[in-house]
């Protein structure tokens, strides 16, 4: 709405100006003054160039469409985001300076006896501010002024915010982790990414829309938990047009200079190659697990079998997956087991060991 009324008033503004500068005696005999005072106290009359004394209704049409070309570029680069009165004030200053100074150096390729230096220089005058104006307003996030003493820039809780992938939100740790308050930067879901899981919750599949269920309502208790700032960030409807989730969440967190929070493998690893910041919860969480190192002892419930002949698997309290040797008999029992390797990855970690009678019978072979 805001851009709707900016883009209006410079258009009348420079319909306005154009008609004062190509019509001058008609404007004056709208107002009641003598058309012929005009032509005589005008030095315009003069100096316009010949075009626009032989075709003024054409020279109106032409210089006001030359002036919207640059309301065109403002629609085609449509991000737009400031705050409105420092936008104004700045952008209007620094325009009529721009204009100013260009209007001064034209005049060492353009004499000043030139009919088409007026011209140019009505065009600066409009073109410049509008622009100025336009380019603060798209670049809230991303510009600052500063002068002596005085920023203006957006208080933003904490240092680099951090943009929400679906996988996180869905995972749910996320709330653990904040519930810590060792997160002090804002929270950004982009609008795509809570549309995602929307879909994900409306699925026909019992088991996804259980997982997009869950991702709102960890979005909705984010929202009302006292210890983070979260928002939806809003994007414009064809920004990203035919990329995928991923590479949009991507462009997000290079836009707004940001880093990503996830748990999905691929994101972190495309993320990072981008030089973006992303603290991967598998990661995190691994972090906080407790070491095993091999040798370690612990006691494990066999799942099911495993991929190669005679393993079987369990797990630990923590979601660790333990490969377990020459115990795929031993399903839905407690067997305790050796640690022989640990395998580290974003992606998890994997345990492998050894049932404790089956590294007694090795030892027991060897010293033979």
């Amino acid at each position: 709405m805001i851009l709707i009324i900016l883009r209006t008033a410079y258009f009348l503004v420079c319909a306005g100006a154009i008609a004062g500068y190509i019509f001058p005696a008609e404007i004056g005999d709208l107002q009641g003054i003598d058309p012929a005072t005009i032509s005589s106290q005008d030095p315009r009359e003069e100096t316009r160039p010949d075009f626009i004394l032989d075709h003024p209704t054409v020279s109106f049409f032409l210089l006001l469409g030359i002036t919207q070309l640059a309301t065109v570029l403002d629609v085609v680069v449509r991000r737009k985001r400031i705050d409105l009165i420092s936008a104004t004030y700045f952008g209007l200053l620094i325009g009529v300076l721009l204009a100013y100074l260009s209007g001064q150096a034209i005049t060492l390729v353009i004499p000043p006896s030139s009919n088409y230096r007026g011209v140019i220089f009505l065009l600066l005058l409009l073109v410049l501010p509008y622009l100025c104006v336009s380019l603060l307003l798209q670049t809230r996030d991303d510009f600052r002024f500063v002068i002596p003493f005085v920023e203006f820039v957006k208080d933003v809780k904490g240092g680099r915010p951090l943009v929400v992938d679906s996988s996180s939100l869905i995972d749910g740790r996320i709330m653990d982790v904040v519930e810590t308050q060792i997160i002090e930067s804002q929270l950004i879901v982009p609008d795509f990414i809570l549309a995602e899981i929307q879909d994900i919750a409306d699925s026909s599949d019992k088991n996804r829309r259980t997982r997009g269920r869950r991702g709102l309502e960890v979005l909705a208790r984010l929202q009302q938990c006292p210890h983070v700032d979260i928002r939806i960030h809003e994007t414009q409807k064809g920004e990203f047009r035919s990329m995928s989730v991923d590479q949009k969440l991507v462009e997000v967190a290079k836009q707004l200079r940001a880093g990503v929070i996830t748990n999905d493998f691929n994101l972190n690893k495309v993320a990072s190659v981008q030089d973006i910041v992303v603290i991967n919860l598998n990661d995190v969480a691994n972090a906080l697990r407790p070491q095993f190192l091999p040798g370690d002892r612990l006691t494990i419930q066999i799942m099911r079998e495993g991929e190669a002949p005679g393993q079987g698997v369990g797990y630990l309290e923590d979601g660790t997956m333990v490969v377990c040797e020459n115990a795929a008999a031993m399903i839905g029992r407690n067997v305790t087991a050796i640690v022989t390797r640990v395998l580290q990855s974003s992606a998890g970690r994997m345990i492998f060991a050894k049932p404790v009678h089956s590294v007694r019978t090795d030892e027991r072979a060897s010293s033979h």
